[in-house]
């Protein structure tokens, strides 16, 4: 698959919000598994990581980037597990209070 038509389907998960099993081929051209797929060997390959550092230096170059424009979504990245947090989070476990009878 070109990359193009690649690229095609990782930005319409990005822009839609979509999963990627519901991206439509008919329109982007390729499977959002594809997509997906080559999404993933590009990162592992560090390919996506030096691509976005080169287009966020030349949009600042050019005075193009405007970040009051950006939101940053995570439902399709996936987490570390056990995170650190600097925020102490609130227990879980079930509150033991008397018995009243």
């Amino acid at each position: 698959m070109p990359d193009r038509v690649a690229l095609g389907g990782i930005i319409y998960v990005l822009r839609k919000g979509v999963a990627w099993r519901d991206v439509p081929s008919t329109v982007v051209g390729c499977s959002g598994v594809a997509a997906w797929r080559r999404l993933r060997d590009e990162t592992e390959a560090g390919v996506r990581p030096r691509l976005l550092t080169a287009l966020l230096a030349e949009l600042r170059r050019a005075d193009s980037l405007d970040m009051d424009d950006c939101a940053v979504d995570g439902s399709h990245i996936r987490t570390l597990k056990e995170g650190t947090t600097a925020v102490p989070q609130p227990s879980t476990a079930p509150l033991l209070v008397p018995n009243t009878t």
